[in-house]
């Protein structure tokens, strides 16, 4: 009978159920947007932030013990210990392997420029853009293109591969008259007494040491200094996620952490983390976060899905006004039919009950239309901040459906108090 009752009713007043319906949906769509484009957002800033450059720097553990004493450093092992080449694909077989997005060996030296003995300037070797065999992955590529997206070079990249090309930093370029096409003829400053000429391909722009040096490929450059095989720094991209209360407690001391704590930073995307395992994979270097690019990029993601939050509770707030005013009409023109229901015998918890299964029915048709709907919006967002597509969690529909009964339900709650107001014998003879 109950069932029967809700049928006949829900049909009545289509007009306002469907504006009802419609409230949920916009209300709906926009959760789902925010819920699907928040929970793909780390993995999207993420990468966005990469354009920033490498989040972990490698060196030799001999370089990580501080002997600075007055602003001399007076460690004896410096610039003396090296990384072995052979040793950089390890860093792809970590646990959090996919996460690594790349890497880039140093080696720098000094060199004279042929004919000008008494200019000596800093020659960078590293790769460019470089095809390293790693397990499972044989086109893995990688090198400061993919770790410094935001070098920019005027002329053309040089290859990694012979005859070498050279780079020439922008200051230093300015200092020597250098424009791509030009011939470079360096001589390595130390006993080796080795020379190499290259082609200056392009004047590169970073904003850092590299426009007062030439950048060469690796290669060249160890055989040059006569160190073959060996670098003396690696800068490693990484996709991570924000820092929380158990990173920055294993920040401070990975003793401190118990073993379900241990286990649990050990299989999350931590900064910290993923330097621990580069550690256990290379044991002769220390891996160090770049806390300036690692801190900022939680920031940007905590601050993004913080105002997601605000975003889907002022949604949730509009949405439930919206339903209680339609709510309220509803209850006042329906008060004759109230108040007879309530004169052959029906409570008002019940009365209350067909209402409010109204509005719940609402609510899901309602959801499920925002889920179709929200899928498409989080596209377009996708497509318009970042480039490209979000990825759909299925998980979003129940929990979207369950929001939008909810924002029926809690925008239904209020104008059904007017049930008990209404007394059968007033509303039945036109009092109101």
């Amino acid at each position: 009978m109950f069932f029967l009752m809700l049928r006949q009713s829900f049909f009545r007043g289509r007009r306002r159920k469907a504006l009802a319906t419609l409230t949920i949906v916009l209300s709906a769509s926009l959760i789902t947007a925010l819920m699907n484009v928040s929970i793909d957002v780390g993995d999207k800033m993420a990468r966005e932030m990469k354009s920033y450059g490498a989040n972990i720097n490698m060196v030799p553990k001999s370089e990580a013990i501080p002997l600075e004493i007055g602003g001399v450093d007076y460690n004896p092992l410096k610039d003396r210990v090296f990384i072995n080449e052979s040793d950089l694909p390890k860093i792809k077989e970590i646990f959090w392997h996919n996460n690594i997005a790349g890497f880039a060996p140093f080696l720098k030296t000094t060199v004279e420029i042929a004919g000008n003995a008494k200019k000596r300037i800093n020659l960078i070797g590293t790769n460019f853009d470089r095809q390293i065999p790693i397990a499972g992955d044989d086109e893995f590529r990688t090198g400061v293109k993919v770790v410094f997206p935001y070098w920019q070079v005027k002329g053309e990249w040089p290859g990694d591969e012979e005859p070498a090309g050279i780079l020439a930093g922008a200051a230093l370029a300015r200092d020597l008259g250098l424009k791509p096409g030009d011939r470079l003829t360096v001589k390595g400053a130390g006993d080796t007494g080795r020379e190499e000429s290259f082609v200056v391909k392009g004047i590169l722009t970073t904003g850092g040491a590299e426009e007062s040096a030439l950048v060469a490929p690796l290669a060249v450059v160890q055989r040059l200094a006569g160190m073959e095989g060996k670098v003396q720094s690696v800068s490693v991209s990484a996709l991570t996620v924000p820092e929380d209360k158990l990173s920055r407690k294993a920040r401070q001391s990975n003793d401190s952490l118990d073993s379900m704590e241990y286990d649990r930073w050990y299989c999350t995307a931590y900064v910290s983390s993923i330097t621990h395992q580069i550690e256990e994979a290379i044991p002769n270097v220390t891996a160090r976060p770049i806390w300036q690019v690692a801190a900022g990029e939680g920031a940007v993601v905590n601050k993004i899905q913080l105002l997601m939050i605000v975003v889907t509770i002022a949604a949730f707030i509009a949405s439930g006004l919206g339903i209680s005013s339609l709510m309220a009409t509803t209850i006042m023109e329906r008060s004759r039919e109230i108040g007879l229901m309530k004169a052959l015998g029906a409570a008002d918890w019940e009365v209350y009950l067909l209402f409010l299964s109204e509005s719940a029915f609402v609510g899901v048709i309602g959801g499920l239309l925002g889920c179709l709907a929200g899928a498409g919006l989080s596209q377009i967002i996708g497509l318009s901040i970042f480039g490209s597509y979000v990825s759909f969690s299925p998980i979003v529909v129940p929990v979207n459906v369950a929001v939008s009964v909810l924002i029926a339900l809690s925008g239904s709650l209020m104008p059904s108090r007017l049930i008990t107001k209404l007394y059968p014998a007033e509303v039945l003879h036109g009092r109101r």
